[in-house]
C-alpha cells in the first residue's frame, strides 16, 4: 500500500540546478543532471541532462569516439527519481540520500554522445514506506535511448567521522 505523501499530486514546474543541489547531495563531478522540469509530486518528472564534450568521462570513453558511460545514464535516472522523491516528501527530506535496490529490465539503445540532450522520464511505479519503485526512460529528440525499471530508498546520511 502507497503511503500518502503530503505533497502528491503537486506540480512544479522546473527546479534548476540551485534547487537540485538544495535537494539531493550530489556535487562535480557526480552531479548528471542540470535541470528536473514536469514535477507531479508523488507520480512524475523529467529530468534534463546536457551532454556535454568537457565532461570527464569522455576522456577514457572512449577516445576518438566520446560516448556516455550506460551506467552513468542510469545514475542522472536515479538522481531524477532522488530529486522527485524529495520534492514529494517536502523540505524535511532535503539533503537525504537515496540508495539504489536494484535495478531491472535496463536497456541502452543507442549511445549518447556531446552535444546530445537527455531527457529523463520517471515515472513511479510503486511507493511503500521509504521504498519506492520507478520506470525511467532516456530520451534524446524524442527518441528512447535507455530504459530501466529500478528500486530506491530514501534514508539519512549516515553521519561523517
Amino acid at each position: 500500500m502507497d503511503t500518502p505523501q503530503p505533497n502528491a499530486g503537486t506540480v512544479t514546474e522546473t527546479l534548476d540546478i540551485i534547487g537540485i543541489m538544495a535537494a539531493i547531495p550530489h556535487r562535480y563531478p557526480f552531479l548528471l543532471i542540470d535541470r528536473v522540469v514536469d514535477i507531479v509530486h508523488g507520480q512524475s518528472a523529467v529530468g534534463v541532462k546536457n551532454v556535454s564534450v568537457n565532461e570527464n568521462f569522455f576522456q577514457g570513453h572512449f577516445p576518438g569516439h566520446p560516448v556516455m558511460p550506460g551506467v552513468l545514464i542510469i545514475e542522472a535516472m536515479a538522481q531524477t527519481a532522488a530529486v522527485l522523491v524529495v520534492e514529494t516528501l517536502g523540505p524535511e527530506a532535503r539533503g537525504r540520500v537515496v540508495y539504489f535496490m536494484s535495478i531491472d529490465g535496463a536497456k541502452f539503445r543507442r549511445p549518447v554522445t556531446p552535444g546530445d540532450q537527455l531527457r529523463i522520464h520517471i515515472t513511479k511505479n510503486h511507493q511503500r514506506g521509504m521504498v519506492w519503485k520507478f520506470d525511467a526512460a532516456a530520451k534524446v529528440d524524442g527518441v528512447v535511448v535507455a530504459e530501466a525499471t529500478y528500486t530506491a530508498m530514501i534514508r539519512n546520511r549516515v553521519a561523517e567521522n
